[in-house]
Protein backbone atom coordinates (compact mmCIF):
# COMPACT_ATOMS: atom_id res chain seq x y z
CA UNK A 1 0.00 0.00 0.00
CA UNK A 2 0.93 3.60 -0.63
CA UNK A 3 1.25 6.20 1.59
CA UNK A 4 -1.37 8.65 0.99
CA UNK A 5 -3.89 10.84 2.76
CA UNK A 6 -6.83 8.79 3.73
CA UNK A 7 -10.50 10.48 4.96
CA UNK A 8 -11.94 8.34 7.74
CA UNK A 9 -15.27 10.20 7.72
CA UNK A 10 -15.52 9.38 4.18
CA UNK A 11 -14.63 5.94 3.28
CA UNK A 12 -17.45 5.23 5.81
CA UNK A 13 -19.95 6.13 3.01
CA UNK A 14 -18.28 3.12 0.89
CA UNK A 15 -19.66 0.48 4.18
CA UNK A 16 -23.42 -0.65 4.01
CA UNK A 17 -23.07 -3.67 6.39
CA UNK A 18 -22.72 -3.77 10.21
CA UNK A 19 -20.02 -5.46 12.00
CA UNK A 20 -17.80 -6.36 9.16
CA UNK A 21 -14.31 -3.96 9.48
CA UNK A 22 -12.85 -3.10 6.30
CA UNK A 23 -8.93 -1.62 6.78
CA UNK A 24 -8.14 1.13 5.82
CA UNK A 25 -4.05 1.28 6.80
CA UNK A 26 -1.52 -0.84 7.83
CA UNK A 27 1.21 -0.07 9.57
CA UNK A 28 3.85 -2.39 10.68
CA UNK A 29 2.19 -5.31 11.99
CA UNK A 30 -0.95 -3.45 12.37
CA UNK A 31 -3.91 -2.70 10.94
CA UNK A 32 -6.65 0.35 10.82
CA UNK A 33 -9.86 -0.77 10.29
CA UNK A 34 -12.92 1.23 10.03
CA UNK A 35 -16.92 -0.81 10.55
CA UNK A 36 -20.29 0.51 11.68
CA UNK A 37 -22.24 -1.81 14.04
CA UNK A 38 -25.82 -1.63 15.51
CA UNK A 39 -27.51 -3.92 17.18
CA UNK A 40 -25.61 -6.85 19.39
CA UNK A 41 -22.49 -8.49 18.27
CA UNK A 42 -21.23 -11.78 20.47
CA UNK A 43 -19.26 -12.89 23.35
CA UNK A 44 -15.29 -13.37 22.12
CA UNK A 45 -12.05 -12.57 23.08
CA UNK A 46 -8.78 -12.28 21.33
CA UNK A 47 -6.05 -14.57 23.50
CA UNK A 48 -3.25 -13.26 21.48
CA UNK A 49 -3.75 -9.64 21.33
CA UNK A 50 -5.31 -6.40 22.73
CA UNK A 51 -7.58 -4.62 20.60
CA UNK A 52 -8.76 -0.93 20.55
CA UNK A 53 -11.64 0.62 20.10
CA UNK A 54 -12.14 4.75 19.20
CA UNK A 55 -15.17 5.77 18.42
CA UNK A 56 -15.57 8.08 15.18
CA UNK A 57 -19.14 8.79 15.30
CA UNK A 58 -22.11 7.57 17.74
CA UNK A 59 -22.27 5.86 20.87
CA UNK A 60 -21.58 2.24 21.95
CA UNK A 61 -20.97 -0.42 25.41
CA UNK A 62 -19.27 -2.89 25.63
CA UNK A 63 -20.41 -5.52 28.09
CA UNK A 64 -17.97 -7.33 30.35
CA UNK A 65 -18.69 -9.88 32.76
CA UNK A 66 -18.53 -7.77 35.95
CA UNK A 67 -19.43 -4.25 34.32
CA UNK A 68 -20.82 -2.10 31.02
CA UNK A 69 -18.58 0.55 29.56
CA UNK A 70 -20.39 3.21 27.82
CA UNK A 71 -17.96 4.88 24.77
CA UNK A 72 -18.72 7.92 22.63
CA UNK A 73 -17.56 9.94 20.12
CA UNK A 74 -13.80 11.05 20.54
CA UNK A 75 -13.39 7.77 23.27
CA UNK A 76 -10.70 5.04 22.80
CA UNK A 77 -11.02 2.07 24.68
CA UNK A 78 -8.19 -0.83 24.85
CA UNK A 79 -10.11 -4.45 25.59
CA UNK A 80 -7.48 -6.44 26.95
CA UNK A 81 -6.15 -9.67 25.37
CA UNK A 82 -8.20 -12.74 26.71
CA UNK A 83 -10.64 -10.78 28.13
CA UNK A 84 -13.76 -11.59 26.82
CA UNK A 85 -16.44 -8.90 25.28
CA UNK A 86 -19.60 -8.32 24.00
CA UNK A 87 -20.10 -4.54 21.89
CA UNK A 88 -23.18 -3.25 21.44
CA UNK A 89 -24.60 -0.02 19.79
CA UNK A 90 -28.47 0.91 20.26
CA UNK A 91 -28.02 3.19 17.12
CA UNK A 92 -25.39 3.09 14.15
CA UNK A 93 -22.08 4.13 15.56
CA UNK A 94 -18.71 4.39 13.56
CA UNK A 95 -15.80 2.99 14.79
CA UNK A 96 -12.03 2.57 14.26
CA UNK A 97 -10.07 -0.68 15.31
CA UNK A 98 -6.39 -0.99 15.39
CA UNK A 99 -5.10 -4.58 15.81
CA UNK A 100 -2.26 -6.64 14.44
CA UNK A 101 -2.48 -8.09 11.09
CA UNK A 102 -4.41 -11.69 10.61
CA UNK A 103 -7.11 -10.74 13.56
CA UNK A 104 -10.28 -12.50 13.24
CA UNK A 105 -13.65 -10.43 14.09
CA UNK A 106 -14.64 -12.74 16.59
CA UNK A 107 -11.80 -13.61 18.56
CA UNK A 108 -11.62 -17.29 19.48
CA UNK A 109 -14.88 -17.94 17.77
CA UNK A 110 -16.41 -19.09 14.64
CA UNK A 111 -19.76 -17.30 13.58
CA UNK A 112 -22.13 -16.01 10.83
CA UNK A 113 -20.82 -12.86 11.90
CA UNK A 114 -17.22 -13.58 11.25
CA UNK A 115 -15.52 -12.46 8.10
CA UNK A 116 -12.17 -12.72 6.33
CA UNK A 117 -9.22 -11.02 6.66
CA UNK A 118 -8.02 -8.31 4.23
CA UNK A 119 -10.73 -6.96 3.37
CA UNK A 120 -10.27 -3.19 2.11
CA UNK A 121 -12.03 -0.09 2.59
Amino acid sequence: MNSKKINIKQKFSNISEYWSPKILAEMNDYQFKIAKIKGEFIWHKHRETDEVFIIIEGDMKIEFHDRVLNLSEGDLYVVRKGEEHRPYAERECKIMLIEPKGTRNTGDRRDPLTIENDQWV
